[in-house]
């Protein structure tokens, strides 16, 4: 994750839904993280222009509201794809398959972890753990939660996704 936020040319019904969440919370720091979980889903990447918006609406400094979003892994300062796959890296999902698991993705997909594909459809995170432990490895992708995989059972689960998403 870069430590940058980049410039970038949000499109304005965006950055009116964006500015929307955060004067909900005028004043309220330590509703930061919220809005900006909030905001996420609405415009999947912090650019400048996003983050001084959340910064003038909740009264806060840009430099605070920087520091959050590059100091946080689940949000992004770079375009992401519509369905991020996160992957737990501890122990419990290693010992359990989770590299092979990572291989198979990647082969599918054609990327590495870190990255997205080339129709921004997916992209490959690593995260702490995801206190699923007893089914592990395990995967989240967006809000779901996929537990006992092998490289075969993760290449059907991404081959659903795109069948799902062609309907």
């Amino acid at each position: 994750m870069a430590n940058t936020i980049s410039n970038s040319n949000t499109p304005p019904a965006q950055l009116v839904e964006v500015a929307a969440i955060a004067s909900r919370y005028k004043g309220q720091q330590d509703q930061l993280m919220r809005v900006l979980l909030e905001c996420q889903k609405v415009v999947n990447t912090f650019s400048e222009d996003v983050a001084a918006i959340i910064a003038r609406e909740m009264g806060l400094s840009q430099t605070h509201v920087y520091g959050f979003i590059t100091f946080y892994a689940m949000l992004s300062t770079k375009p992401r794809g519509k369905y991020i796959i996160r992957m737990c890296k501890s122990a419990p999902c290693h010992v359990r398959g989770a590299r092979e698991v990572v291989k198979a993705m990647e082969d599918f997909l054609h990327i590495k972890m870190g990255e997205t594909t080339e129709d921004n459809r997916f992209t490959l995170e690593y995260c702490e753990c995801l206190g699923i432990c007893d089914i592990s490895p395990a995967i989240m992708i967006n809000d779901k939660t996929y537990g006992n995989l092998t490289p075969e059972s993760a290449r059907e689960l991404l081959k659903l996704y795109i069948r799902e998403e062609g309907k």
